[in-house]
């Protein structure tokens, strides 16, 4: 990393930080001195809550999305949707979706995409569960919102075959998404407008 001159308690602070996703160096250099100029007690808070947060971490036993408790808020609220699922490929896909105000029914996550280059098949996704929800509960309609990549395109499809027999309405987040974009990095318009003029599947 070129951070030696640091010394080894802070180049190694500089390239743990370097490795999390949208950090470079730089960054990395300039979170590493900000942590360190912060009160013992602020450094030991957010070093607490990292291992806290690692530790008990886990998936909505419903929808699947992670949280801290068996059962995520959204799903706990009853007052949302009962009868609409939105599928997403995230937790932070959900989290997209929630910031735009628009959406107020339940989601699924199934925790990635079909991607047969990185080894990812159906059986690796959370799609079962998603079956047994469609078994167990009152679903009206079903909002396939994976990310419009490759992956993202080949899992609505995949999930449309799947869900379309049971006689369940299917529908698809309109093209206001751009191609191979990650929801969670889509503004807050763009995906209400994909989410109004979503697309029935026959």
């Amino acid at each position: 990393m070129g951070m030696d001159y640091f010394g080894t308690h802070i180049g190694k602070l500089i390239e743990e930080l370097s490795r999390l996703p949208g950090i470079g160096p730089k960054t990395a250099q300039r979170l590493a001195f900000y942590i360190i100029n912060l009160p013992e007690s602020a450094t030991t808070n957010l070093a607490t809550s990292i291992i806290e947060a690692k530790r008990n971490t886990k998936y909505c036993e419903k929808c699947c999305a992670i949280t801290d408790a068996k059962y995520c808020p959204i799903c706990q609220n009853e007052k949302r949707d009962q009868g609409t699922i939105m599928v997403v490929e995230e937790s932070r896909d959900m989290a997209a979706y929630e910031r735009t105000k628009q959406y107020r029914g339940l989601y699924h996550v199934l925790q990635g995409a079909i991607s047969p280059m990185l080894g990812i098949g159906p059986k690796d996704l959370k799609m079962r569960e998603l079956l047994l929800r469609l078994e167990a509960e009152d679903v009206k309609e079903i909002i396939l919102a994976t990310n419009s990549s490759v992956e993202g395109e080949a899992t609505a499809v995949y999930l449309s075959k799947l869900i379309k027999p049971l006689g369940i309405k299917v529908s698809r987040i309109a093209n206001g998404v751009p191609v191979g974009g990650d929801l969670e990095y889509v503004d807050e318009i763009t995906l209400s407008r994909a989410l109004e003029g979503r697309i029935i599947l026959s």
